[in-house]
């Protein structure tokens, strides 16, 4: 069975552009206890300056001002919730 996907919302943010996708996946893994896929990008003048992900090997993480991170996924209202903060305080850098 495929992924679901769940949400997918792409949208003019300052001169950039965000694009969060959530997808169910058939099943929770070890590396997807929560059983989410995602892909949370925020990128301007062609740079990614945010992103949120959890691609296979990697795990939940996110990329700052291209530094990578560990992220602890907690829900999807807080996982948004910390990306639009980190969108924010972007621009406000």
């Amino acid at each position: 069975m495929p992924a679901i996907k769940l949400f997918h919302k792409k949208q003019f943010h300052r001169g950039g552009i965000v694009e969060m996708v959530i997808w169910r996946l058939p099943s929770a893994d070890s590396e997807r206890s929560h059983g989410l896929k995602y892909r949370l990008v925020y990128v301007k003048d062609g740079r990614r300056l945010v992103g949120y992900d959890n691609e296979r090997g990697k795990g939940d993480h996110k990329h700052i001002g291209g530094k990578e991170q560990v992220y602890v996924f907690q829900s999807v209202d807080q996982l948004l919730e910390d990306f639009w903060n980190d969108v924010k305080r972007c621009d406000d850098d």
